[in-house]
Protein backbone atom coordinates (compact mmCIF):
# COMPACT_ATOMS: atom_id res chain seq x y z
CA UNK A 1 0.00 0.00 0.00
CA UNK A 2 1.97 3.87 -1.27
CA UNK A 3 0.46 6.88 0.67
CA UNK A 4 0.12 8.29 -2.60
CA UNK A 5 0.33 7.75 -6.47
CA UNK A 6 0.91 10.19 -9.03
CA UNK A 7 -0.37 9.31 -12.49
CA UNK A 8 2.20 10.65 -14.89
CA UNK A 9 5.78 11.38 -15.54
CA UNK A 10 6.29 14.55 -16.89
CA UNK A 11 7.23 17.92 -14.85
CA UNK A 12 3.92 17.98 -12.84
CA UNK A 13 3.88 14.67 -11.61
CA UNK A 14 7.79 14.83 -10.78
CA UNK A 15 7.15 17.98 -8.98
CA UNK A 16 4.27 17.19 -7.09
CA UNK A 17 6.16 13.75 -5.94
CA UNK A 18 9.58 15.81 -5.21
CA UNK A 19 7.13 18.29 -2.83
CA UNK A 20 5.25 15.25 -1.06
CA UNK A 21 8.68 13.25 -0.29
CA UNK A 22 10.31 17.06 0.89
CA UNK A 23 7.24 17.64 3.41
CA UNK A 24 6.66 14.00 4.12
CA UNK A 25 9.97 12.20 3.79
CA UNK A 26 7.99 8.63 5.23
CA UNK A 27 5.62 8.76 2.75
CA UNK A 28 5.66 5.40 0.15
CA UNK A 29 5.13 7.54 -2.96
CA UNK A 30 4.79 6.14 -6.33
CA UNK A 31 5.30 7.70 -9.76
CA UNK A 32 3.57 5.65 -12.98
CA UNK A 33 4.34 6.63 -16.16
CA UNK A 34 3.42 5.32 -19.48
CA UNK A 35 6.56 6.10 -21.43
CA UNK A 36 9.80 4.34 -21.41
CA UNK A 37 11.32 8.20 -19.74
CA UNK A 38 10.19 10.87 -17.74
CA UNK A 39 9.04 14.34 -19.68
CA UNK A 40 8.33 12.48 -23.44
CA UNK A 41 5.46 14.36 -24.14
CA UNK A 42 4.52 17.94 -23.16
CA UNK A 43 7.37 18.43 -20.87
CA UNK A 44 9.62 17.37 -23.59
CA UNK A 45 7.96 18.92 -26.29
CA UNK A 46 7.76 23.06 -25.67
CA UNK A 47 9.51 26.35 -25.88
CA UNK A 48 12.11 25.87 -22.86
CA UNK A 49 10.76 29.27 -21.69
CA UNK A 50 10.67 30.42 -18.34
CA UNK A 51 8.05 32.40 -18.65
CA UNK A 52 7.13 36.12 -16.46
CA UNK A 53 3.74 36.06 -16.21
CA UNK A 54 3.44 39.79 -18.29
CA UNK A 55 0.58 38.02 -20.25
CA UNK A 56 -1.87 37.17 -16.86
CA UNK A 57 -4.83 39.30 -14.99
CA UNK A 58 -2.96 40.80 -12.01
CA UNK A 59 -3.91 39.66 -9.09
CA UNK A 60 -4.90 35.67 -10.52
CA UNK A 61 -3.20 33.02 -9.54
CA UNK A 62 -2.13 31.99 -13.29
CA UNK A 63 0.32 35.59 -12.22
CA UNK A 64 1.20 34.77 -8.69
CA UNK A 65 2.12 31.13 -9.57
CA UNK A 66 3.74 32.11 -12.79
CA UNK A 67 6.00 34.52 -11.09
CA UNK A 68 6.61 32.04 -8.25
CA UNK A 69 7.40 29.66 -10.60
CA UNK A 70 10.31 31.54 -12.57
CA UNK A 71 11.82 32.20 -9.40
CA UNK A 72 11.86 28.84 -8.28
CA UNK A 73 12.84 27.54 -11.06
CA UNK A 74 16.10 29.77 -11.66
CA UNK A 75 16.69 28.66 -7.67
CA UNK A 76 16.50 24.93 -8.66
CA UNK A 77 18.50 25.14 -11.86
CA UNK A 78 21.12 27.02 -9.70
CA UNK A 79 21.44 25.43 -7.10
CA UNK A 80 21.75 21.77 -9.11
CA UNK A 81 23.99 23.13 -12.35
CA UNK A 82 21.22 22.85 -14.50
CA UNK A 83 22.33 25.14 -18.08
CA UNK A 84 19.98 27.96 -18.16
CA UNK A 85 19.49 31.98 -18.73
CA UNK A 86 17.48 34.83 -18.35
CA UNK A 87 17.94 36.30 -21.32
CA UNK A 88 15.14 38.47 -21.24
CA UNK A 89 12.42 38.63 -24.06
CA UNK A 90 11.07 41.55 -26.21
CA UNK A 91 7.50 41.94 -27.31
CA UNK A 92 6.83 43.95 -30.70
CA UNK A 93 3.80 45.66 -32.05
CA UNK A 94 5.15 45.25 -35.93
CA UNK A 95 1.54 47.84 -36.79
CA UNK A 96 0.04 51.08 -35.40
CA UNK A 97 -2.96 49.18 -34.31
CA UNK A 98 -1.37 46.73 -32.17
CA UNK A 99 0.14 50.05 -30.22
CA UNK A 100 -2.74 50.13 -27.92
CA UNK A 101 -2.45 46.88 -27.27
CA UNK A 102 1.38 47.04 -26.37
CA UNK A 103 0.52 49.74 -24.02
CA UNK A 104 -2.21 47.79 -22.52
CA UNK A 105 0.02 44.43 -21.75
CA UNK A 106 3.20 47.06 -20.77
CA UNK A 107 0.65 48.26 -17.83
CA UNK A 108 -0.08 44.62 -17.27
CA UNK A 109 2.94 43.72 -16.48
CA UNK A 110 4.00 46.75 -13.93
CA UNK A 111 0.57 45.58 -12.14
CA UNK A 112 2.12 42.09 -11.71
CA UNK A 113 5.39 43.53 -10.62
CA UNK A 114 7.85 42.77 -13.23
CA UNK A 115 10.80 44.61 -14.00
CA UNK A 116 10.14 45.81 -17.87
CA UNK A 117 10.60 48.57 -20.28
CA UNK A 118 8.69 50.46 -22.95
CA UNK A 119 11.07 50.80 -25.76
CA UNK A 120 11.20 52.78 -28.98
CA UNK A 121 11.65 50.89 -32.19
CA UNK A 122 15.50 52.31 -31.90
CA UNK A 123 16.01 50.56 -28.63
CA UNK A 124 14.65 47.35 -29.65
CA UNK A 125 16.50 47.28 -32.23
CA UNK A 126 20.18 47.87 -29.95
CA UNK A 127 18.72 44.36 -28.56
CA UNK A 128 17.49 42.36 -31.63
CA UNK A 129 18.90 44.36 -34.31
CA UNK A 130 16.96 42.62 -37.05
CA UNK A 131 13.84 43.43 -35.57
CA UNK A 132 11.93 45.97 -37.46
CA UNK A 133 8.96 47.56 -35.31
CA UNK A 134 7.05 50.04 -34.20
CA UNK A 135 7.90 49.39 -30.71
CA UNK A 136 8.28 47.05 -27.60
CA UNK A 137 8.62 46.06 -24.61
CA UNK A 138 11.56 44.49 -22.66
CA UNK A 139 10.75 41.65 -19.94
CA UNK A 140 14.04 40.86 -18.13
CA UNK A 141 12.77 38.32 -16.16
CA UNK A 142 12.11 35.78 -18.84
CA UNK A 143 14.57 33.08 -19.69
CA UNK A 144 15.41 29.39 -20.91
CA UNK A 145 16.34 26.30 -20.13
CA UNK A 146 16.23 22.63 -21.23
CA UNK A 147 13.05 20.98 -19.33
CA UNK A 148 13.93 17.80 -19.74
CA UNK A 149 17.18 18.65 -17.70
CA UNK A 150 15.50 20.10 -15.19
CA UNK A 151 13.13 16.43 -15.07
CA UNK A 152 16.23 14.47 -15.20
CA UNK A 153 17.33 15.94 -11.90
CA UNK A 154 13.56 15.56 -10.58
CA UNK A 155 13.73 12.11 -10.88
CA UNK A 156 17.58 11.84 -9.20
CA UNK A 157 16.14 13.52 -6.50
CA UNK A 158 12.98 11.35 -6.26
CA UNK A 159 14.72 8.29 -6.16
CA UNK A 160 17.35 9.32 -3.46
CA UNK A 161 13.85 10.50 -1.49
CA UNK A 162 12.74 6.83 -1.66
CA UNK A 163 9.91 7.60 -4.81
CA UNK A 164 9.50 4.69 -6.99
CA UNK A 165 8.92 5.79 -10.17
CA UNK A 166 7.72 3.21 -12.90
CA UNK A 167 8.25 3.51 -16.25
CA UNK A 168 6.72 1.80 -19.45
CA UNK A 169 3.55 1.53 -16.74
CA UNK A 170 0.03 2.19 -18.57
CA UNK A 171 -2.69 3.10 -16.28
CA UNK A 172 -6.02 0.89 -17.38
CA UNK A 173 -8.40 1.70 -14.41
CA UNK A 174 -8.63 2.27 -11.40
CA UNK A 175 -11.24 1.86 -8.44
CA UNK A 176 -12.14 2.83 -4.90
CA UNK A 177 -12.04 0.66 -2.07
CA UNK A 178 -12.35 1.49 1.61
CA UNK A 179 -8.22 1.61 2.08
CA UNK A 180 -7.93 3.67 -1.15
CA UNK A 181 -7.70 3.53 -5.02
CA UNK A 182 -6.59 0.64 -6.30
CA UNK A 183 -4.76 1.00 -9.62
CA UNK A 184 -4.71 -1.96 -12.42
CA UNK A 185 -2.22 -0.88 -15.27
CA UNK A 186 -0.04 -3.11 -17.87
CA UNK A 187 2.30 -3.89 -15.46
CA UNK A 188 0.66 -5.09 -12.29
CA UNK A 189 -1.95 -3.66 -9.78
CA UNK A 190 -1.13 -1.20 -6.97
CA UNK A 191 -3.03 0.11 -4.28
CA UNK A 192 -2.52 3.56 -2.87
CA UNK A 193 -4.70 5.80 0.21
CA UNK A 194 -4.49 8.89 -2.43
CA UNK A 195 -3.66 9.31 -6.07
CA UNK A 196 -2.57 12.47 -7.57
CA UNK A 197 -4.18 12.84 -11.41
CA UNK A 198 -0.89 14.44 -13.51
CA UNK A 199 -1.64 12.62 -16.36
CA UNK A 200 -1.01 16.05 -18.98
CA UNK A 201 -2.94 15.01 -22.22
CA UNK A 202 -4.75 12.29 -20.88
CA UNK A 203 -6.24 13.91 -17.49
CA UNK A 204 -9.56 14.34 -18.01
CA UNK A 205 -9.75 10.57 -18.87
CA UNK A 206 -7.64 9.59 -15.70
CA UNK A 207 -10.71 11.94 -13.99
CA UNK A 208 -13.34 10.00 -15.44
CA UNK A 209 -12.10 6.37 -14.70
CA UNK A 210 -11.71 7.65 -10.95
CA UNK A 211 -15.50 8.69 -10.86
CA UNK A 212 -14.96 12.58 -11.15
CA UNK A 213 -16.36 14.25 -14.14
CA UNK A 214 -13.76 17.55 -14.87
CA UNK A 215 -16.76 19.03 -16.87
CA UNK A 216 -14.42 19.58 -19.37
CA UNK A 217 -12.61 17.54 -22.13
CA UNK A 218 -8.94 17.58 -23.62
CA UNK A 219 -8.92 18.74 -27.42
CA UNK A 220 -4.90 18.25 -28.40
CA UNK A 221 -3.58 20.72 -30.37
CA UNK A 222 -0.04 20.32 -31.84
CA UNK A 223 2.84 22.88 -32.71
CA UNK A 224 4.78 23.03 -35.50
CA UNK A 225 8.40 24.72 -35.21
CA UNK A 226 11.44 25.16 -37.99
CA UNK A 227 14.76 25.68 -36.79
CA UNK A 228 16.85 28.41 -38.02
CA UNK A 229 19.93 27.38 -40.04
CA UNK A 230 22.94 27.70 -38.43
CA UNK A 231 24.55 30.41 -40.84
CA UNK A 232 21.03 32.73 -39.88
CA UNK A 233 21.35 32.04 -35.79
CA UNK A 234 22.93 35.46 -35.39
CA UNK A 235 19.65 36.80 -36.60
CA UNK A 236 18.17 36.28 -33.14
CA UNK A 237 19.85 36.63 -30.10
CA UNK A 238 17.25 35.91 -27.67
CA UNK A 239 13.55 35.98 -27.61
CA UNK A 240 11.32 38.10 -29.50
CA UNK A 241 7.66 37.95 -29.15
CA UNK A 242 4.28 39.55 -31.38
CA UNK A 243 2.33 41.52 -29.46
CA UNK A 244 -0.82 38.81 -28.63
CA UNK A 245 -4.36 39.15 -29.93
CA UNK A 246 -6.30 39.42 -26.89
CA UNK A 247 -9.21 37.51 -28.98
CA UNK A 248 -7.00 34.64 -29.51
CA UNK A 249 -5.58 32.09 -27.66
CA UNK A 250 -2.35 31.60 -28.62
CA UNK A 251 0.56 33.85 -28.47
CA UNK A 252 1.66 33.89 -32.23
CA UNK A 253 4.49 32.24 -34.03
CA UNK A 254 7.93 33.87 -32.00
CA UNK A 255 11.86 33.17 -32.00
CA UNK A 256 13.42 31.29 -29.28
CA UNK A 257 17.55 30.97 -28.44
CA UNK A 258 17.45 27.53 -26.76
CA UNK A 259 20.13 26.77 -24.57
CA UNK A 260 22.29 24.93 -27.41
CA UNK A 261 22.49 28.06 -28.89
CA UNK A 262 19.48 26.71 -31.32
CA UNK A 263 17.06 29.22 -32.08
CA UNK A 264 13.17 27.91 -32.89
CA UNK A 265 10.59 30.00 -35.02
CA UNK A 266 7.06 28.63 -34.23
CA UNK A 267 4.74 27.05 -33.35
CA UNK A 268 1.91 27.44 -34.83
CA UNK A 269 -1.43 25.49 -33.37
CA UNK A 270 -3.22 22.62 -35.28
CA UNK A 271 -5.77 21.09 -34.26
CA UNK A 272 -5.04 17.00 -33.69
CA UNK A 273 -6.79 14.44 -34.20
CA UNK A 274 -4.72 11.93 -31.81
CA UNK A 275 -3.76 13.10 -28.70
CA UNK A 276 0.18 12.34 -29.05
CA UNK A 277 -0.31 13.06 -32.91
CA UNK A 278 3.46 14.67 -33.73
CA UNK A 279 2.62 14.01 -37.44
CA UNK A 280 0.41 15.97 -39.56
CA UNK A 281 -1.26 12.16 -40.48
CA UNK A 282 -1.54 10.96 -37.01
CA UNK A 283 -5.14 9.66 -36.51
CA UNK A 284 -7.31 7.80 -33.68
CA UNK A 285 -10.86 6.78 -33.63
CA UNK A 286 -11.29 7.24 -30.17
CA UNK A 287 -9.43 10.66 -29.70
CA UNK A 288 -11.60 11.76 -32.80
CA UNK A 289 -14.89 10.92 -31.58
CA UNK A 290 -14.10 12.51 -28.05
CA UNK A 291 -13.11 16.04 -29.99
CA UNK A 292 -16.15 15.67 -32.65
CA UNK A 293 -18.95 14.79 -30.15
CA UNK A 294 -17.79 17.50 -27.40
CA UNK A 295 -20.07 20.45 -27.32
CA UNK A 296 -17.30 22.54 -26.08
CA UNK A 297 -14.96 21.69 -29.33
CA UNK A 298 -17.73 23.84 -31.44
CA UNK A 299 -18.03 26.41 -29.79
CA UNK A 300 -14.13 26.19 -29.65
CA UNK A 301 -14.26 25.82 -33.76
CA UNK A 302 -17.44 28.52 -33.91
CA UNK A 303 -15.47 31.36 -32.03
CA UNK A 304 -12.16 30.92 -33.58
CA UNK A 305 -12.80 29.65 -37.05
CA UNK A 306 -10.76 32.16 -38.93
CA UNK A 307 -7.77 31.70 -36.69
CA UNK A 308 -8.37 27.93 -36.94
CA UNK A 309 -8.25 28.42 -41.03
CA UNK A 310 -4.89 30.23 -40.69
CA UNK A 311 -3.26 27.78 -38.51
CA UNK A 312 -4.12 25.09 -41.05
CA UNK A 313 -2.97 26.75 -43.64
CA UNK A 314 0.36 27.69 -42.03
CA UNK A 315 0.63 23.84 -41.15
CA UNK A 316 0.74 22.82 -45.15
CA UNK A 317 1.98 26.36 -46.65
CA UNK A 318 5.77 27.20 -45.58
CA UNK A 319 4.97 30.37 -47.52
CA UNK A 320 2.37 31.07 -45.14
CA UNK A 321 4.36 30.45 -41.97
CA UNK A 322 7.26 32.04 -43.12
CA UNK A 323 5.21 35.64 -43.47
CA UNK A 324 4.34 35.53 -40.23
CA UNK A 325 7.93 35.00 -39.27
CA UNK A 326 8.87 38.60 -41.46
CA UNK A 327 6.23 40.29 -39.63
CA UNK A 328 9.41 40.18 -36.76
CA UNK A 329 12.39 39.63 -39.02
CA UNK A 330 11.77 40.90 -42.31
CA UNK A 331 14.50 39.46 -43.94
CA UNK A 332 14.02 35.89 -43.16
CA UNK A 333 13.01 33.83 -45.90
CA UNK A 334 11.58 30.06 -46.74
CA UNK A 335 15.34 28.70 -47.48
CA UNK A 336 16.53 30.04 -43.80
CA UNK A 337 13.94 27.21 -41.88
CA UNK A 338 14.05 23.92 -41.62
CA UNK A 339 11.38 21.46 -40.09
CA UNK A 340 11.85 19.99 -36.75
CA UNK A 341 10.11 17.93 -34.58
CA UNK A 342 6.80 19.23 -33.62
CA UNK A 343 4.86 19.34 -29.89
Amino acid sequence: MYDFAIIGGGIVGLSTAMAIGGRDPHARILVLEKESCPAAHQTGRNSGVIHSGIYYKPGSFKAKFCRQGNRSMVEFCQQHDIPHEICGKVIVATERAELPALDRLYQRGLENGLDIARLSPEQVREIEPHVRCLGGIRVDSTGIVDYRRVCQKYAELCSERGVELRLKTKLESIHSTPEGRVLETNNGTFTARMTVNCAGLHSDRVARSSGVDPGARIVPFRGEYYELKPEKRHWVKNLIYPVPNPSFPFLGVHFTRSIDRSVHAGPNAVLSFKREGYRKTDFDWQDFREIVTYPGFWKLSARYFDVGVQEMIRSFRKAAFVRSLQRLIPEIQADDLAPIPPG
